[in-house]
């Protein structure tokens, strides 16, 4: 696979050469304890999904539903763990969130029949293992210190912000769509907030999967409601 293909492959070669600007901080500079941004009412999502049309899927759209549940647990799971290091509020309250936003493909998984590639696996366990690699670098880096992990924060939003809105260039099925599009409002309220702490720990950010012009008009603009 060609690295600069890849999104994921592509941070892994870059990694070592991101550098981020940051002072000293610790747990009481958490000016943004976060909150859980995507309630999403999953009563009322159901019924959503179920009204609209079961089409065929596509490879892709079967390929795209398998690596977005994969994807949230990664940020589940990372989020976890650094909240078992950190002990900070945003890190248990986005973690909580991320599940809820596991709960909504697997609506999807459910409607289609099809087999869950989350599986039994535990945290830090994966199926993919572009995915599986991508966990281990960002737990290591954001063990390092506190602005360390509010900035794998942001990696990992603005890595699922990328392949949702990839993911939906694609996709033309108006249940998978519509759940898609509830993660991504999710995800960039997530990096929203994560963006808050890193400047509040006198840290920088820069994107390194959307666009400049996409990471400026996010957390230029205000938390989104309507989940």
């Amino acid at each position: 696979m060609n690295p600069s293909s890849n999104p994921i492959a592509r941070f892994m070669v870059s990694a070592s050469v991101i550098i981020f600007i940051f002072s000293a901080c610790n747990k009481s500079d958490d000016a943004s304890p976060g909150t859980n941004n995507s309630n999403i009412n999953f009563s009322n999502l159901q019924t959503q999904v179920n009204n609209l049309p079961k089409d065929s899927l596509s490879e892709m759209e079967l390929k795209r539903l398998n690596l977005i549940r994969e994807e949230e647990k990664l940020a589940r799971d990372v989020y976890t763990t650094l909240n078992t290091k950190w002990k900070v509020n945003i890190f248990a309250n986005i973690s909580s969130s991320e599940q809820t936003h596991m709960n909504a493909v697997s609506i999807l998984l459910s409607k289609y029949d099809l087999a869950d590639p989350v599986g039994s696996n535990s945290v830090g366990v994966f199926s993919d293992s572009a995915l599986q690699t991508l966990y281990n670098h960002l737990v290591d880096k954001g063990n390092v210190s506190l602005l360390d992990a509010y900035t794998v924060g942001a990696t990992v939003e603005d890595l699922d912000i990328y392949d949702l809105k990839t993911a939906l260039i694609s996709i033309d099925n108006q249940d998978i769509r519509l759940v898609f599009d509830l993660l991504s409002k999710g995800s960039r309220n997530h990096l929203r907030s994560f963006y808050k702490n890193i400047l509040s720990s006198g840290g920088s950010y820069l994107p390194q999967f959307i666009s400049q012009e996409d990471f400026d008009s996010i957390i230029n603009s205000e938390m989104e409601t309507g989940f």
